[in-house]
């Protein structure tokens, strides 16, 4: 069976449990982590997504990372907090960013966050995905790899962003 430009279908890109299946055009972008942790880099880009009135999911690669993010989010910054639920918190429907070990989607968002190598099952619903991966780490950086060139086999808009030495975002494709 041919499949449309954009599809996720099959093994397009979740071969290895990778990314899943997705029926629609889905923007795909890789944030390469060099001069600043993802302590760092992930609560702008959070920041970000809920200016422009999305919700969002970040999966992480464990529950105790989930943990760690969770207080981060609350304290990341002196003067403000980002407004975040995990299961533990209840409704997860109110929750503007979900922070999840798993593939869920309990508050209906359309961007998702993929940090420390999680692998993200079914992306239908999904405008976006993000992918933040840690530069010093030679696995990750094949892995990132390999998710990209899946991605533009996919038909996906992609783009990579890498940090310049100043710590600002540059899109290198």
């Amino acid at each position: 069976m041919a499949r449309a430009k954009g599809q996720l279908q099959g093994t397009a890109l979740d071969s290895g449990g990778s990314l899943g299946h997705v029926r629609y055009m889905m923007e795909v972008l890789f944030y390469h982590l060099e001069h600043q942790p993802l302590e760092r880099v992930l609560p702008n880009l959070i920041e970000r997504a809920l200016e422009r009135g999305w919700r969002a999911v970040v999966q992480a690669g464990s529950q105790e990372r989930v943990e760690a993010l969770d207080t981060l989010l609350w304290t990341y910054r002196e003067e403000s907090f980002l407004p975040h639920g995990t299961k533990r918190d209840g409704n997860p429907a109110e929750q503007p960013v979900y922070l999840t070990d798993g593939e869920d989607n309990p508050n209906g968002s359309t961007v998702r966050f993929l940090v420390d190598g999680a692998a993200a099952g079914a992306l239908e619903g999904y405008t976006r995905l993000v992918y933040l991966f840690d530069g010093r780490d030679a696995a990750a950086v094949a892995k990132a790899r390999e998710l990209w060139r899946r991605a533009k086999d996919a038909g996906c808009a992609t783009t990579y962003w890498q940090q310049s030495s100043e710590g600002r975002w540059e899109n290198k494709a």
